[in-house]
């Protein structure tokens, strides 16, 4: 059976007393011995009990959770930890709600994000669904709106790891398109367009067109719009869609292809995002476009070779048609500017594999135009839990991008992710653009804090808290 989209989450509750006859979950700090927290009296200590982040024991009929120092990843970690060992609980007969005695200084948003995130799963299977924790409350001094706040960036990466996990026989661009706007009409003033070939055709979409011609399903963009504001800044984000990607005739090896269900990332990201800001109402104008397609093997398909004409009439030489990001996202780029008069511009992408290689795989490379907007997306990201490191954008390898026989060349020589970013950098007409390239976080083979096997939702809350915070 397949999963729902979106994955229903933990219910998260706050009260100010605990309830008799539920499960109770202690808080415990390092120390000799631990501090235990509220209702922690009867617990009888023993040396399993360190209060090390995100470890775990029952006693006395309580869970007891370590916390660590109490920094915005232990409180993640903790939060996830203990989402996880009460699942694994109900899945054997255990409860299925509990009460957890938070403290003043919990960190309710990094707690809240692990308990619901740690325990997310997506799982195709024909076996009955198990048992599940349905609600946890805080017990304690705890502010209603910073559970929403918290619940609302949870909602949006779980939104994104749904989107992102689903098998590409079920997600092609309609499905993506169609799915993205069922979700968008369940959020007042929340508008979404879904446009078809034949318009891409007509508008001159090159580029995902290009990409698309090598599959049986053809290509459509997304376009979603949230006005919160009649006036100031207007922010447009533009997520990559690609829902499979074989590589084309530039095709990939054998080993790991089957994740490339997940090259559409950086569009799920951008599609929970614009969600998450309508369902919150923030007072700002933004627009999402998602270029979806298939980049798939075929008679059909473009070349290495090729030359296309993306949306406006700038051309490009292709010479690798497994880098098709770019020339997607190229074509929305180049429509953002000239029809929605944006005052900066933020494109999410799964697109190099040199980044990966440079940053590992739980930081997002971040490329930008205007520092104020690099400073803002680093910021929204660090608190939010999410890290980026600022790439350089090399002018010497600026002319590298240009071709001979087109106007640009979509692989030039020379460091992949910077080269892929200076590419993109022609389609902004000088406006304040940032690039954020999540290949390498976007999906992960281990559990670690709150993120899970498979895809894992980067980028979601950054681009929710950028546009809370953001000040052209």
């Amino acid at each position: 059976m397949r999963p729902p989209v979106p994955t229903p989450l933990i219910a998260i509750e706050v009260a100010d007393t605990p309830r008799r006859g539920v499960g109770r979950v202690v808080l415990a700090r390092p120390g000799e011995p631990p501090v235990l927290g509220p209702g922690g009296e009867d617990v009888e200590p023993t040396e399993e009990i360190t209060g090390k982040a995100g470890t775990t024991h029952r006693r006395n009929g309580r869970w007891v959770l370590g916390v660590g120092e109490a920094t915005p990843a232990d409180w993640r970690t903790a939060g996830a930890s203990l989402s996880r060992a009460l699942q694994a609980d109900a899945e054997q007969g255990g409860g299925t709600t509990f009460d957890v005695s938070v403290t003043d200084d919990t960190d309710v948003q990094a707690f809240v994000l692990g308990l619901l995130l740690g325990g997310y799963r997506y799982r195709v299977t024909g076996e009955d669904e198990p048992r599940r924790v349905k609600s946890l409350r805080l017990v304690g001094t705890t502010s209603p709106d910073e559970v929403r706040e918290a619940v609302d960036l949870a909602t949006a990466t779980a939104l994104t790891r749904d989107l992102a996990n689903t098998p590409s026989d079920i997600k092609d661009p309609a499905w993506l398109a169609t799915t993205a706007a069922k979700i968008a009409k369940t959020v007042p003033g929340l508008q979404v367009e879904v446009r078809d070939e034949k318009w891409l055709t007509r508008e001159g979409f090159g580029g995902v067109l290009a990409v698309g011609a090598g599959s049986t399903r053809p290509p459509r963009l997304v376009h979603l719009t949230w006005n919160g504001a009649t006036t100031g800044p207007h922010l447009v984000l533009i997520g990559k869609g690609i829902t499979f990607d074989t590589g084309g005739i530039s095709i990939k090896p054998a080993d790991g292809m089957h994740l490339m269900r997940t090259d559409m990332a950086g569009g799920a990201a951008v599609i929970a995002a614009v969600t998450a800001i309508a369902r919150r109402s923030l007072p700002i104008r933004v627009t999402a476009l998602v270029p979806c397609a298939e980049n798939h093997v075929s008679g059909t398909s473009y070349r290495p070779g090729d030359v296309v004409r993306h949306y406006g009439g700038t051309t490009t030489e292709v010479t690798n048609t497994d880098a098709e990001g770019r020339l997607v996202l190229a074509d929305a780029m180049a429509y953002a500017v000239r029809n929605l008069k944006p005052d900066a511009l933020v494109d999410v992408a799964t697109l190099t594999g040199a980044m990966k290689i440079t940053l590992g795989v739980r930081t997002g490379g971040l490329f930008a135009t205007d520092d104020r907007l690099a400073t803002q997306i680093a910021e929204a990201g660090e608190r939010t839990g999410e890290a980026w490191w600022r790439m350089p954008l090399v002018e010497d390898l600026a002319d590298d991008v240009k071709s001979d026989i087109a106007d640009l060349r979509q692989c030039p020589p020379g460091p992949g992710g910077i080269t892929a970013a200076l590419f993109l950098r022609e389609f902004t007409d000088g406006l304040p653009w940032a690039h954020l390239d999540i290949a390498g976080p976007a999906r992960s083979d281990q559990n670690y804090a709150e993120v899970v096997s498979g895809a894992t939702g980067f980028a979601a809350r950054t681009l929710v808290e950028l546009a809370e915070h953001y000040q052209a």
